[in-house]
């Protein structure tokens, strides 16, 4: 489970250095140009251009954080969190949807990283319904000891994808999460048959409205400070 912001938050007013625990990185490392950085554990910023881009570091443990963004497309993180277990962050940038699923005519993103080979963590679309009852993770790519919340439910080729499906809840809120075989740092996914086959089997329902997107990376361990840079990522639906 992880923290949420309001569905629109307020740009933050002022650019911030401070590191948030732990070893100080500073904000910008990833890059040194970026229009908007912040170390700020809830820093958060609205480029204008229906993204809102998170630092969220909200797991328990966690040390330094920064995000660098030049929009909600193109963002990077260095984060220096300590090699032990528990999730703490999941730095991101997210769309908001607010339709219900049925009311949706397409819904797909595409993405484009480059992530470290060290550590522990794993880059997963995060779609959420409106009340954040439901929770659909999509991992393109993984590394090191992390793994799905819920037990495996079994295999589906959709979105443009082939997946492991695994479906629990962490006491606050229903999760299915999807694992793509093979990793993927490129690509795209078609989110609307993915939501279309959550609801066949009665899970969701047509009716249920998606509140946003959210793609990033939830960071385990990444001690010595590692880099995740976001190239591109868009939301397109109609």
């Amino acid at each position: 489970m992880r923290r949420h912001i309001r569905r629109r938050v307020l740009a933050t007013a002022a650019l911030t250095t401070a590191a948030v625990t732990g070893v100080g990185l500073t904000a910008g490392t990833a890059n040194a140009a970026a229009t908007w950085e912040s170390c700020d554990q809830w820093g958060n910023w609205e480029p204008g251009d229906g993204y809102i881009v998170y630092n969220n570091i909200w797991g328990s443990g966690a040390g330094s954080q920064c995000i660098a963004a030049d929009s909600g497309s193109q963002w990077s993180v260095t984060a220096d969190h300590p090699n032990t277990g528990g999730i703490k962050s999941y730095p991101n940038a997210k769309w908001i949807v607010d339709e219900p699923i049925g009311d949706i005519g397409s819904l797909s993103a595409t993405y484009d990283v480059t992530v470290p080979d060290d550590g522990a963590y794993n880059t997963t679309f995060d779609v959420w319904d409106e009340n954040y009852d439901h929770e659909i993770m999509l991992w393109m790519n993984w590394t090191g000891p992390v793994g799905p919340l819920g037990t495996p439910v079994g295999e589906a080729t959709v979105g443009g994808h082939t997946w492991d499906v695994y479906h629990g809840s962490n006491g606050a809120n229903n999760v299915y999460s999807f694992l793509r075989h093979g990793d993927s740092t490129r690509g795209e996914v078609d989110i609307l048959p993915v939501l279309d086959w959550i609801t066949e089997r009665g899970w969701m329902s047509q009716d249920t409205v998606i509140g946003d997107v959210q793609f990033g990376y939830e960071i385990t361990s990444s001690a010595g400070g590692l880099e995740f840079v976001t190239h591109d990522f868009r939301v397109s639906e109609s």
